[in-house]
Parts: C-alpha cells; sequence; structure tokens
C-alpha cells in the first residue's frame, strides 16, 4: 500500500510535469514566441508529454529517467532567466526553473523509499 506522503509526492510531480508542458506550449505559441505567431520551439514540449502516461501510471522507471530529463527544462529556464529581454519571457523562464525543481523534488520524494526496498529486497534474496 502506498503511504500518503508518497500519493501526495506523485500528484506534486503529475501535477509539476502537465503544468510544464502546458506553460512550454503557451509560451512558445502565445506568451511569448521567439517569432511573431509562434515558433518551432513549441516542440520541446514533445520531450515532456512523451513521458507523461508514464509518470500518471507510476512507472518507476519512467519517473527515473525524467528526473534526469528535467535537467535540461531548468537549464533553458536559468539561460532565459537571465538573457531574454522581454519581461514575459523571463516569467515563463522563473516559472520553467520553479516547475522543475518541483518536478524533480517530488519524484526523488516518491522513488527515494520505493529504491530503498527495492534494494533491502534484493540483499535478502542474495
Amino acid at each position: 500500500m502506498i503511504s500518503v506522503r508518497l500519493q501526495r509526492a506523485h500528484t506534486i510531480a503529475c501535477g509539476a510535469l502537465v503544468l510544464l508542458v502546458m506553460l512550454c506550449i503557451a509560451w512558445e505559441t502565445l506568451l511569448a514566441p521567439l517569432r511573431p505567431g509562434g515558433s518551432w520551439m513549441v516542440l520541446k514540449a514533445l520531450p515532456l508529454f512523451l513521458p507523461l502516461r508514464g509518470v500518471l501510471r507510476k512507472d518507476n522507471y519512467t519517473m527515473q529517467w525524467t528526473s534526469m530529463l528535467i535537467w535540461i527544462y531548468f537549464t533553458e529556464g536559468s539561460v532565459r532567466a537571465y538573457s531574454d529581454t522581454v519581461s514575459i519571457s523571463v516569467l515563463c523562464a522563473w516559472l520553467e526553473i520553479l516547475l522543475s525543481l518541483t518536478y524533480f523534488a517530488a519524484i526523488l520524494v516518491y522513488l527515494r523509499p520505493l529504491k530503498q526496498a527495492a534494494k533491502a529486497h534484493k540483499r535478502t534474496n542474495e
């Protein structure tokens, strides 16, 4: 049975991932696209959209590799927060940083006890 803490961490991770996908799409199509009318940068949401089903279904393997993927979005947000000149784009960059860190922290909270239990189970079976 999954604890309330793990369920809450999973819910926060799912929410952060969904919000990050929505932010990436809105940022590059409506809020502050690099070119008027939108740009191909909207495709940056695709690598986040692909693992969404696995994260929602609590697939541990998917959550593990997305915890590394999320750092790409953190990096992009950091670069654009300090280099963009349009204030709405800077705000979107800071939101991207916040959502990336939220996702990473929530995934760590969710996966840590599961990884510890798997290691303990492996040790007892050796």
